[in-house]
């Protein structure tokens, strides 16, 4: 009998599941695929609506792993009209170029579309549920059972033998949870409607830079002129716009700087090394695996270890010495130097040795953030974290010439929040007020563009997976300031209950806390790769067994 398999939710994750399941399986499977929105094979971070045409993906083109094909080798069959009408300039195609989100969405759908054909063609059975909300999910002895609400009205419940939970990062769709305060930058519709006042926005990654620039096409216009400065011209009638990007240190991020793709192979910290400290269960497991961090920085770059002292510096020292001169300089200022640095070493087709290292280093030593003990855990998110995530979540150049360009027509500031600061989003008055070392400061308008966080178990969207301990909570099971459930290596909640292989939890704002690298379109091909052959064992096993029942069926609730 055939395997029956159902997709909840369907984004990149689930695009790069059904993709390696395609390649790996031999027999005959039934899929089906829920879809909330009216189209499937989008995303989130892709759709059209969500996102304004201004906002750039986070990741260069040479980046993303092919499905059927490249970015670069979809681009380039693309007909120029739609190329120009997703903003792409069809003459400068790049492998290192960053191409706005809505053009990876439009790549994302046809690569979908393609892969259904695809299944279609191999007697593997398609259904794509879009309006679809699936409510809740029950483990019985038959399969996982799918409460399901089609906006059309009505609800069913589905049994599937096998369950993909891709459902992705979770906002509202209305982000103005209080007047003037908007929970998030999405959908990126709902900032055309803020004035042209003083706009707060917690946050300085590309997140923030997109709602910053989303903000600045609502009431003005950005001109690229070609080899000159980004323009900015205020719309008349809004002069009275400021934006104010905030963190705790008040820094940018760093313009993307070229380097080798596939990742050159480390020396020093290498999985291997990693994995045998992991193996030794030491109490000390993260400052060794520090050792081996700063062992291979050192051989990587010895003129940026003695420039930081970084024989000396423990791991509570080092991310303080690593951000210092930024911390001391104008973020402009900086920004503007760093930006005409990585254009030159682009140009060059120079790798900065220092950064590719700890580039390279951040998933290798995320190996242990599983492994760590609470106390440990915290002391990686204060003071390495921030370090890996300043090197992979550089951003596009065009991103920070915009911001540049705001900047130099006072349209926006910087402002770093240090230790002691408060935001109240739930005063009388709209937005929110801002209090830094005592000073206080009203934004009628207020964005928190920080990004997905980890949620609490509690927040889990399927309650009864919960009440069976189907899945479990990380703070009952690992450790009390855990959020979130507890996976395996396999992506199967951790738990007893003998129907939790049926079920592969790759939500992330669950499964955050301890995964804190897994957000990304790598990270999805690296997930897709691990779940879709499972999924292709489970149907060669299921095809091989007479006696195996084919439990998808539909029943009215």
């Amino acid at each position: 009998m055939s395997l029956s398999i159902a997709f909840v939710g369907a984004g990149p994750t689930t695009i790069y599941v059904l993709s390696a399941f395609l390649r790996d399986v031999t027999v005959g499977a039934d899929v089906t695929i829920y879809e909330e929105q009216t189209r499937a094979g989008l995303g989130t971070p892709y759709r059209p609506g969500w996102n304004d045409p201004a906002m750039l993906s986070n990741i260069a083109s040479i980046e993303i792993p092919p499905i059927g094909e490249t970015l670069i080798a979809w681009l380039a069959r693309q007909p120029r009209a739609r190329l120009i009408r997703l903003g792409i300039d069809p003459d400068q195609i790049d492998d290192h170029a960053f191409y706005p989100r809505l053009a990876l969405g439009e790549f994302f759908l046809d690569q979908f579309n393609a892969l259904i054909d695809q299944a279609r063609g191999r007697e593997i059975g398609v259904r794509i549920a879009t309006g679809c909300r699936v409510t809740d999910i029950r483990a019985e002895n038959d399969g996982l059972h799918l409460s399901v609400e089609p906006r059309s009205g009505g609800a069913e419940e589905c049994i599937y033998d096998r369950v993909v939970l891709a459902t992705g990062h979770q906002w509202p769709e209305e982000p103005e949870v209080r007047p003037g305060y908007f929970l998030s930058p999405w959908p990126a519709t709902a900032l055309q409607r803020i004035p042209p006042v003083e706009v707060g926005i917690r946050g300085s990654s590309l997140t923030a830079i997109d709602a910053a620039v989303a903000l600045a096409v609502a009431h003005g216009t950005l001109i690229e002129t070609e080899g000159e400065k980004i323009i900015y011209r205020i719309h008349p009638g809004a002069e009275a716009l400021r934006i104010t990007m905030m963190s705790r240190k008040g820094l940018l991020p760093e313009a993307d700087f070229y380097h080798p793709i596939p990742y050159e192979p480390l020396s020093i910290c290498t999985p291997e090394a990693v994995e045998q400290l992991i193996a030794g269960e030491r109490a000390d497991l993260l400052d060794k695996a520090y050792d081996l961090f700063r062992d291979e920085l050192t051989a990587a770059d010895a003129r940026y270890a003695e420039k930081t002292g970084l024989a000396d510096l423990s791991l509570d020292d080092f991310a303080e010495r690593y951000f210092a001169e930024r911390v001391a300089a104008d973020p402009f200022e900086w920004a503007a130097r760093n930006l005409a640095e990585a254009q030159q070493n682009f140009a060059r087709e120079y790798t900065v040795p220092w950064r590719y290292a700890i580039l390279r280093m951040h998933e290798v030593l995320s190996m242990i953030v599983p492994h760590l003990e609470e106390d440990a855990l915290q002391r990686f998110n204060r003071y390495l974290k921030p370090v890996f995530v300043d090197e992979y979540a550089t951003v596009p150049h065009l991103s920070i010439e915009r911001l540049l360009a705001l900047h130099r027509t006072g349209h926006l500031e910087i402002a770093s929040l240090g230790e002691d600061h408060r935001i109240d989003t739930r005063s009388a008055e709209c937005g929110a007020l801002v209090t830094i070392d005592g000073e206080r400061r009203h934004f009628p308008a207020f964005i928190d563009a920080t990004g997905q966080r980890a949620l609490a178990a509690d927040a889990f969207p399927f309650p009864t997976l919960l009440k069976q301990q189907v899945v479990r909570d990380a703070a009952e099971l690992d450790a009390p300031g855990i959020k979130g459930i507890v996976i395996d290596e396999q992506f199967h909640p951790v738990s007893d209950h003998p129907e939790r292989e049926r079920l592969f939890c790759l939500a992330i704002p669950f499964i955050l806390d301890r995964h804190p690298f897994i957000q990304g379109i790598t990270s999805s091909h690296e997930i897709g790769e691990i779940v879709g052959a499972a999924l292709a064992r489970a149907a060669g096993i299921a095809a091989a067994d007479p006696s195996h029942d084919d439990s998808h069926r539909e029943r009215a609730a």
